[in-house]
């Protein structure tokens, strides 16, 4: 098994004033050479956005682009006709901006601050046309059981989002005591895990709240939660 481990305190950070923004790869104005990605995982970042305030109208393409709000209101705005639509903590929402799409996220509350991931993957397709979706998942769901969130566009199951690559993206709520053992999809597909809050253990490595481990190179592997733990797991090809 080969591992990479991202401390909280290692990610680069910006601090906009409007936006507090760490970054787990390079982005931005932030380059570490050895942060460029993760297999097909080019972006995780952790943004707090301030009351009212957010990104303007700016472009993608070639990326999908998956947000997960963690706290307060995001509000989102396209020019596939999405106007100003709400996506609250417990929904996530995935674009793929393909050919090339034009978009605004705001923070939509007037008081409080907004928290939320912002996660890119490469796509194993290119020229495809942009798309949008967003979806509901229980918190419920994730009590000490893995929780997917997004899948491969050929994935039968109409009860999660796909995007354009085969990757996966999950969630767990870990409480104190339990572990999970992780099945990796094939040899060639790695896991990045990031710890959203709490204290795990992957075997004699433990972790807390932002810190993060890519584990590539195995069939399987088990985490432990030393206290009650939130863990999201983006699952990638390491090549592509």
């Amino acid at each position: 098994m080969k591992t990479v481990i991202h401390k909280a305190d290692s990610r680069g950070f910006a601090n906009h004033g409007w936006l507090q923004a760490n970054h787990s790869f390079s982005f931005a104005n932030y380059h570490d050479p050895a942060k460029i990605n993760f297999g097909a995982l080019r972006v995780l970042n952790d943004d707090v956005i301030a009351p009212k305030m957010g990104f303007g109208t700016h472009p993608h393409d070639k990326m999908e682009i998956i947000t997960i709000p963690l706290k307060g209101v995001l509000k989102h705005r396209d020019s596939m006709h999405n106007s100003w639509e709400s996506v609250l903590p417990g929904e996530v929402q995935v674009m793929s901006a393909g050919t090339g799409v034009q978009h605004s996220e705001i923070n939509g509350s007037q008081e409080e601050h907004l928290g939320l991931f912002q996660i890119w993957i490469m796509p194993n397709q290119q020229q495809v046309e942009p798309r949008y979706d967003q979806k509901a998942f229980k918190e419920a769901d994730r009590k000490n059981k893995l929780q997917l969130l997004v899948s491969s566009m050929d994935d039968e199951n109409e009860n999660i989002l796909k995007i354009h690559q085969d990757a996966k993206i999950s969630r767990i709520d870990l409480e104190a005591g339990k572990a999970l053992n992780y099945k990796v999809k094939s040899a060639q597909h790695g896991v990045y895990v990031m710890v959203v809050y709490g204290k795990v253990a992957f075997g004699d490595v433990v972790l807390e709240t932002r810190d993060a481990i890519g584990i590539s190179e195995t069939a399987t592997f088990s985490a432990e939660a030393k206290e009650d733990t939130s863990l999201l797991f983006i699952e990638v090809p390491m090549q592509f």
